[in-house]
């Protein structure tokens, strides 16, 4: 059943997507822990927030990876100690941390980056087009749902 918006209701619904994106999410984590199995799920993650974000602080990296400050700094110590990322005093504020990755700590993001991509291709393959182009629709606006700011920056950007 769907609301006035057209969003399905339908806990039936949710349940027959439920199996499907864990598979998604499966993938993608294996993805991960493949390329690099020294990491955590959330040190990989921490580090492609820091990637995206260069020169974000802890505060900034916390907020942004939904955990704890004293969480994202020792988070922050183990990858600095693994050599993918470094800390540097901000430009704006000496009494700052800027985090920033390492040129090895890039390395391992796009080898991380090229095994989701041949993983997610591997699967594409084996499905019909028609299907793939059904996927791409979904997951389009399941994005476009999940943040709803996205719209508005595409626009802008075209």
């Amino acid at each position: 059943m769907a609301d006035e918006g057209g969003r399905n209701r339908d806990p039936a619904a949710v349940e027959e997507i439920a199996a499907p994106v864990a598979a998604l999410t499966e993938l993608w984590a294996r993805g991960g822990a493949a390329a690099s199995p020294r990491l955590s799920a959330h040190q990989l993650r921490a580090l492609g927030i820091v990637a995206q974000e260069e020169g974000t602080n802890i505060t900034g990296l916390a907020e942004a990876a939904g955990m704890a400050l004293s969480s994202a700094s020792r988070l922050c110590d183990r990858l600095e100690a693994a050599g993918l990322l470094e800390r540097t005093a901000s430009p704006g504020n000496r009494r700052e941390t800027a985090l920033r990755v390492t040129h090895q700590g890039r390395t391992l993001l796009a080898a991380v980056d090229d095994r989701r991509r041949r993983d997610l291709n591997d699967v594409l393959r084996r499905m019909p087009p028609d299907r793939v182009r059904d996927l791409t629709s979904g997951l389009t606006a399941f994005q476009d749902a999940a943040d709803p700011g996205r719209d508005a920056e595409q626009d802008n950007a075209s």
